[in-house]
């Protein structure tokens, strides 16, 4: 459990844990000075997303067995860096967000505007 906050103000939830995501792995999108990615969005993942992503260099498909790294499909849950997801949204490309489960530090990078438009857990 943790004590952060999400982008709403409450208590950050869960992100993810099958497969276990987050910088810690121990499924929320959490961060501290270590992460230098800064790991806060909870992304729905898409494979348009997962596509552009390798295009940057970053092969979030392909299984990694010998990291413990199961390679993720569209609809996984997974802790994406704030920077990603913004150069995605620019591009027009972001895969949806879970706001409570997305830590407020991603704030610093992108717009909570930006994160509700694409919030699958908006109310």
């Amino acid at each position: 459990m943790t004590n952060k906050l999400n982008v709403l103000g409450t208590e950050l939830e869960p992100c993810c844990f099958d497969p276990m995501t987050g910088f810690f792995r121990d499924g929320y999108c959490r961060t501290d000075e270590r992460d230098v990615g800064r790991h806060v969005v909870c992304a729905q993942l898409t494979d348009e997303f997962l596509e552009f992503t390798r295009r940057q260099g970053n092969d979030l498909i392909t299984p990694r067995p010998e990291l413990g790294f199961p390679g993720l499909k569209a609809g996984d849950g997974w802790c994406l860096c704030a920077l990603r997801w913004k150069e995605a949204a620019d591009k027009g490309v972001a895969p949806p967000v879970y706001l409570q489960r997305t830590e407020t530090t991603a704030l610093k990078v992108i717009s909570l505007d930006q994160l509700k438009a694409h919030a699958v857990d908006l109310n």
